[in-house]
């Protein structure tokens, strides 16, 4: 690149940071960031932003986005519209705006028609593998009107995985939230099936009988990494499923799986301190601990059917119409503990 490229990141979790530091090593960008736990002290977002000092933390989500030609946005699943509304107010004309959040095609919709109405270019991601290990240069499906134009620029900073799947919005999101059914899915049905089994005593036969069906070479290595990042991750993972289960309604389908996947996820949040083992077991029994098996206040679960998926307004975290001024970029916030999300990285 040989001119300054302004770009501002709506986020600051963990895909915010990978994308903060593979940008700063492209020459010639210019990084701001947001993410409305900045202020909060001691919070992750604020610790991880002091860390990467090439980094200007904004003081608003306004001061972010004026004057730079490319936002990027990663926050959470139940966030998307929330977040796009609230950086429209400032954006300038011409904006490219990708959205690389884990959404319906209805809420990618109505994200983009916001921007749009702004005279922002919408573009909608979506990030077809975890982001590590391969980070910026993950596989990335791009959709909208205005994917063709971004793509050369997303090569040009480090998205080598990027590739336009749709000139409309919705449709990379959709192969998106179908994968993560199976996804976070497979995560939740290991997590049930193994504490199950541990507490029967027959893990290891039922890990081994795993092998014969589908060869994976060392199921306890796996289902440990699956488990883990459920407990990791889980509440960000139950928001991207109660987006997964809208998408499974808005084909005019009951999304029973993706339901109950919502609750397995939001309770294996709720046992961080299993990740402090390493042998599948111990985590196993950490998880079933009688101090461990409280589930969060979160746990109910709000999620479209299909006879009203269409007619839901886009949330914040907080379960409130994105008209009210709750806008946000994370979904740690203690807001979003307290109350079910009725959707999110």
């Amino acid at each position: 690149m040989t001119s300054e490229q302004r770009i501002a990141l709506i986020g600051f979790g963990e895909v915010g940071e990978v994308l903060a530091h593979d940008l700063h090593q492209v020459e010639g960008v210019d990084l701001c960031a947001w993410d409305r736990l900045f202020p909060v002290e001691g919070s992750e977002p604020q610790r991880a932003v002091r860390t990467h000092t090439f980094v200007e933390a904004a003081h608003s989500m306004a001061k972010a986005v004026q004057g730079r030609p490319l936002v990027i946005c990663a926050v959470t699943a139940g966030e998307c519209a929330a977040a796009a509304a609230e950086a429209a107010a400032a954006l300038t004309p011409g904006t490219f705006y990708l959205d690389l959040n884990s959404a319906s095609p209805r809420t990618r919709m109505q994200a983009a028609q916001t921007i749009e109405t702004a005279c922002g270019r919408y573009v909608e991601a979506a990030v077809m593998s975890p982001i590590e290990p391969r980070r910026i240069a993950s596989p990335m499906w791009l959709g909208g009107p205005h994917a063709r134009d971004f793509l050369p620029l997303a090569r040009s900073l480090g998205f080598t995985g990027a590739a336009v799947y749709a000139d409309s919005i919705g449709a990379a999101s959709a192969a998106k939230m179908c994968r993560s059914v199976i996804v976070k899915g497979m995560e939740a049905l290991l997590t049930e099936s193994l504490l199950t089994a541990r507490r029967h005593g027959v893990e290891d036969a039922v890990l081994a009988s795993l092998e014969d069906l589908f060869p994976v070479g060392d199921w306890p290595k796996l289902a440990r990494y699956m488990i883990s990042r459920s407990v990791q991750h889980g509440r960000r993972r139950a928001d991207e499923m109660r987006e997964a289960a809208r998408t499974v309604a808005e084909a005019g389908l009951e999304p029973w799986m993706s339901r109950g996947c919502v609750e397995r996820q939001q309770w294996s949040a709720g046992h961080a301190d299993a990740l402090r083992h390493r042998a599948l077991t111990d985590v196993l029994d950490r998880m079933l601990a009688p101090t461990s098996t409280r589930a969060p206040p979160s746990m109910a679960v709000a999620v479209p059917t299909p006879a009203t998926a269409a007619r839901q307004p886009p949330r914040t975290t907080a379960g409130t119409p994105a008209a009210q001024p709750s806008p946000g970029t994370r979904a740690r916030s203690a807001a979003a503990r307290r109350q079910p999300k009725a959707v999110r990285r």
